[in-house]
């Protein structure tokens, strides 16, 4: 979906001009006109389309009738499949075509190093951890994710300008299918290359790209609007439904002659029913002649539809720079609270819009029904409207994450609801970004909330009684609600921001590292916006969504010590995903062991029995402390170096040899010199270090100014072009 300009281009990155392929007496393609100038462009059409056909005239493996094929302005008419895969079109063909005998490894390794470019057998391994695992493992072992996944590795690995895949998810479960889909997605959005999908799951489709090209008889019909065609069940029917013609829906209506009025309904009306397929169609089969299926048409009589069986119009939801506010929910069961707090902020006068998230498949009157919302499952309305309520409620919490991914314009989310309501807008809420008001009033926010909020600012607002009908204490808590919501909205519209010269950092801090984070942000506050994070397990998860967002040009990542919890079982564990964004954006890292030698728990009599006799320091009535041990440290020390490996930006990782923490120094409770040598062992044995990732060792206290200074000193020479210059701001 990464249409970012990537600089001009003199053609585009794939033009094809009435592109003319015969099988025999067979017209598989007829006139076929495409243009994909950049990023990612989705090809969808029944079986026997000619999608197939069209992948194989482009790499050259069938010959073409007529028309014309270029490549960045580059014709490859004529030339063999080696000499245009050498000009860098990378092909992914439907079916996979492994090889069962070699495995993960040998088939990356028999590809590597073709051709210069920034994919390389760890970057594979970086994008795809789940063929590091199975790297061993022969083309036959592998599941079709996992097939697909190597397919796609393997091209990539030849570094093309263009990737033509076709049919990617044909064949795998639906399980599987969602992480191919996330596999396209991240292509698209590294920009590396141009990518054209030739696929049938119009969800997937509908997801990875902008536009969708739909091909109907050999022919591109049309190229439609992904987010349209997701939301338009009629047209994918019109289109892509069996027993149907593309000419059905490309002839125009006639136009209304000058002066005429529109016809007024009536108790009847008379049809038309068309038969397309008069003789059973078969692959080679040609189109039937519009004037035959005319002659053949029966007319009927019957009464006009209702205004509810016609699909509603797919418009945007606000026009473009203004915003709007969103109250969500489902309206089958919360409507009238909904639709309360809707007019308190309409009374504002804020824009608002309704969506609706029931499950029930009625209509609600939403601006924004949920057959609309439902329509971005990846298996569309069917994988909503089961019957069945957890797989129901499961289904539109997909569906509403990729609708509200493909939305912009948003001032703010509103929502109100039970448990099930609540489930179904927080995973949409929580990848907003940072600052977006997002407010749900639920009847579970007392309770343990971190499985709905997780790393972002979502507010949760009890409900005091049950979210079922008005009454004096609903509408007190709702109009609250509405009110504070139109509150954020009107105070972010007047705020006018001061930040705008500094380019934001993330650093993580914990009690005892805190002199450490203090002195670093001291000495950059001048230049960077210095954003603190409490490594309390959320606080690194906040950190990272904002570096996958885009938000942060750096980290100084002081306090890694979330992994104690997340190993040992403490209260404050970090995600296996610590350190993923760094892996996946490639930001420049810088990296220490703050607090790696306790692990937190609560009240003393909250510690398992199984660490009874181990080393403990109550740091407050609420919080106990547990020295880590040295085989701990170990493994730790094992599992920060893998993830290291991981990562291809610079990397400089340091090692404070007079204590990592400060309870962990002489005199102290947790010095243990067994245990810190342990952990650094471990880290120094598991990296491989290169120019780019260096282990840094220092005769320093992690909390010593000495050794502040060297975290600062080598983040700033990682980011010289991130600092702005002071002498210049002077002198103007």
């Amino acid at each position: 979906m990464n249409n970012g300009s990537r600089g001009a281009r003199r053609a585009p990155a794939l033009e094809v001009r009435g592109l003319n392929v015969y099988y025999g007496a067979s017209h598989a393609l007829q006139g076929v006109d495409l243009k994909l100038d950049q990023g990612v462009l989705s090809v969808v059409g029944r079986n026997g389309m000619g999608k197939t056909t069209l992948c194989k005239a482009i790499m050259g493996l069938v010959p073409i009738s007529s028309g014309s094929i270029s490549f960045g302005g580059q014709s490859l008419v004529g030339l063999s499949p080696a000499d245009i895969a050498q000009l860098g079109v990378g092909y992914v063909p439907q079916g996979r075509r492994l090889w069962r005998s070699l495995t993960v490894d040998e088939h990356l390794r028999m590809v590597e190093g073709r051709r210069k470019g920034g994919w390389t057998i760890d970057r594979i391994y970086s994008t795809f951890p789940r063929l590091a695992e199975r790297k061993s493992n022969g083309g036959a072992q592998l599941s079709g994710g996992e097939q697909q996944m190597l397919a796609t590795s393997r091209a990539l690995l030849a570094n093309p300008k263009i990737l033509i895949m076709d049919e990617p998810t044909e064949g795998l479960a639906p399980v599987i299918v969602a992480q191919v889909e996330e596999m396209l997605v991240r292509l698209g959005e590294a920009g590396d290359m141009d990518v054209l999908v030739i696929e049938q799951n119009i969800g997937v489709a509908c997801m990875i790209a902008d536009n969708v090209a739909i091909m109907v008889n050999g022919r591109v019909n049309r190229i439609a609007p992904a987010r349209d065609l997701a939301a338009d069940r009629e047209l994918q029917q019109r289109l892509l439904g069996v027993g149907r013609h593309g000419h059905e829906d490309a002839v125009p209506a006639p136009a209304a002659p000058p002066g005429a009025t529109e016809p007024q309904a009536s108790s009847s009306t008379s049809i038309k029913i068309y038969n397309s397929n008069p003789v059973a169609p078969t692959r080679w089969s040609q189109p039937v002649p519009v004037a035959r299926l005319e002659q053949l048409a029966k007319v009927v009589t019957t009464r006009p539809l209702t205004a509810l069986s016609t699909s509603p119009e797919i418009q945007p939801l606000v026009a473009p720079g203004e915003n709007v506010v969103l109250v969500v929910g489902t309206m089958d069961t919360k409507g009238e609270e909904l639709r309360y707090m809707r007019d308190l902020v309409r009374t504002a006068g804020l824009p608002v819009r309704m969506v609706d998230l029931s499950t029930s498949g009625g209509h609600s009157g939403a601006e924004i029904p949920a057959h609309q919302i439902a329509a971005f499952h990846p298996r569309g309305a069917s994988g909503v409207f089961t019957g069945d309520r957890g797989q129901s409620v499961a289904g539109m919490t997909e569906a509403f994450q990729r609708w509200m991914a493909r939305q912009s314009g948003i001032a703010g989310v509103l929502s109100a609801g039970g448990s099930g309501g609540t489930a179904i807008v927080a995973p949409a809420m929580r990848a907003l970004p940072v600052g977006t008001p997002k407010l749900i009033v639920s009847t579970v926010a007392s309770g343990e909330v971190s499985k709905y909020v997780g790393a972002s600012d979502i507010m949760l607002m009890p409900s005091v009684a049950d979210v079922q009908g008005l009454n004096a204490i609903t509408e007190e808590v709702l109009g609250n609600a509405a009110q504070a919501m139109v509150g954020m909205v009107l105070a972010r519209k007047a705020k006018r921001t001061t930040r705008a010269g500094k380019p934001a950092i993330g650093l993580t801090m914990f009690g005892v590292t805190t002199p450490c984070v203090q002195q670093v942000v001291k000495t950059l506050q001048a230049s960077y916006d210095c954003l603190v994070f409490h490594a309390t397990g959320i606080g690194g998860q906040a950190m990272e969504k904002l570096v996958d967002g885009g938000k942060l040009v750096g980290v100084i990542d002081v306090s890694t010590t979330e992994l104690c919890d997340l190993m040992m079982g403490g209260v404050f564990p970090c995600t296996e995903d610590r350190f993923g964004a760094i892996i996946r954006t490639r930001l420049p890292y810088v990296g220490s062991v703050g607090a790696l030698d306790m692990v937190n728990f609560g009240a003393p009599e909250t510690v398992p029995e199984r660490f009874r006799g181990r080393t403990f320091y109550q740091h407050n009535p609420q919080v106990t402390l547990m020295r880590t041990t040295a085989e701990e440290c170990a493994r730790m020390g094992q599992w920060i170096g893998e993830r290291l490996n991981l990562m291809e930006g610079q990397v400089r990782f340091f090692l404070p040899e007079g204590g990592v923490s400060a309870l962990d120094a002489p005199a102290k409770p947790f010095h243990d010199l067994t245990a810190r040598a342990a952990l650094f062992n471990a880290i120094e044995q598991t990296v491989r270090q290169t120019a780019s990732r260096q282990i840094i060792k220092l005769p320093h206290h992690i909390n010593a100014p000495e050794f502040a200074a060297a975290l600062v000193a080598s983040f700033n020479a990682l980011h010289v072009s991130n600092r702005p210059n002071r002498r210049k701001e002077a002198s103007i």
